[in-house]
């Protein structure tokens, strides 16, 4: 079995869906179906952005990154806990006011996951960070918000050009999926950065190797952070 198939296998199962359920989506037998997981047969585009919307995923995650982390053995667990690093990043990262921009969100956030990686080789999410504009941000991010704000945990509002976001009760951020070493992890980069403008994290993630090496919409390998010197990895001397 090829990675693509092994993770599409994944996928399906982390989604609750059958054999039969996957191949009638995409018009196929389910013997035809289950040659393209065991990576005897290929996949047509059209047949992989059903599969694609059908998962909730995004092609990256089904061919594999580059460092092999993988978050499909629990998709779901691994989004579940994803949303709490946010959410925790969101409680203590926030402005006096509780606000907190989105990008700036999604830096924390990002820092987290990445200096987890430099701490322990290994990430505290799994999620894949891609190269973005004003990333890196994996593409769950976004699909992450949007759930947590339809739940009714997260607000949201505008200031400008700004998209703001906000608890939507005074309660902690849940953390049962996060250990006591990351949530501490989470607050002492939250501590670094809580008053600081959202271009300074920017241009922070922007000055470090895993930003400056990666092409424009390239999965970023956590594997680059460990080329940074200690003080450059979240920001411990700023």
């Amino acid at each position: 079995m090829n990675k693509f198939g092994q993770n599409l296998k994944k996928a399906r199962l982390a989604r609750g869906y059958t054999l039969d359920q996957t191949a009638k989506a995409i018009n196929l037998s389910r013997q035809t179906y289950v040659q393209i997981e065991s990576g005897k047969r290929d996949i047509t585009l059209t047949q992989a952005e059903i599969l694609i919307a059908m998962f909730r995923t995004d092609i990256d995650e089904l061919r594999g990154s580059r460092d092999g982390v993988s978050t499909f053995s629990d998709h779901q667990s691994s989004i579940e806990k994803y949303k709490q690093m946010i959410l925790n990043s969101l409680q203590f990262g926030a402005d006096d006011d509780g606000k907190i921009t989105k990008t700036k969100l999604a830096k924390l956030v990002y820092l987290a996951d990445f200096t987890w990686y430099y701490d322990k080789s290994m990430p505290m999410s799994g999620m894949n960070y891609r190269k973005l504009p004003q990333g890196p941000v994996p593409d769950v991010y976004f699909r992450a918000l949007d759930e947590l704000q339809e739940s009714g945990i997260i607000n949201r509002t505008e200031k400008g050009r700004s998209i703001l976001f906000e608890m939507a009760e005074s309660a902690d951020a849940p953390s049962n999926r996060l250990n006591a070493d990351e949530k501490s992890l989470i607050m002492k980069i939250c501590k670094v950065w809580q008053h600081k403008q959202t271009q300074e994290i920017v241009d922070f993630t922007h000055s470090q190797l895993p930003w400056q090496i990666c092409r424009s919409g390239e999965i970023i390998p956590y594997g680059l952070i460990t080329q940074e010197s200690p003080e450059h990895v979240y920001g411990t001397q700023l």
